[in-house]
């Protein structure tokens, strides 16, 4: 399995996830996350090209691959390298995706 190495981003992404589920709903919502989370990663570490391609095309960057959360309307995007999986975002799916991947 590769390890799950994550950007700045996708770290402020799962933070303000968590803080936006104990804010309207409570800790087992945010544990739920964290464990759709770590659910997602465990996956992609195992099998990298099981994630979808399709906003690696519409963003025109080769091998982005995107997870959805089991339970949580969030996409994991990353992208796998020799010896880790790059975790780019972690973004809500009702979003402007494309402008979110692009945020600096």
């Amino acid at each position: 399995m590769k390890a799950i190495v994550l950007r700045e981003l996708a770290r402020r992404d799962v933070d303000e996830v968590i803080d936006h589920c104990l804010t309207v709903a409570d800790a087992k919502v945010a544990l739920g996350f964290v464990a759709a989370l770590e659910q997602a990663c465990t996956q992609l570490g195992r099998q990298p090209s099981s994630g979808s391609p399709r906003y690696a095309h519409a963003l025109n960057l080769p091998g982005l691959r995107s997870w959805p959360l089991t339970r949580y309307p969030y996409l994991v995007f990353c992208v796998e390298h020799d010896d880790f999986i790059d975790l780019w975002r972690v973004l809500h799916q009702e979003r402007d995706l494309p402008a979110w991947m692009m945020e600096a």
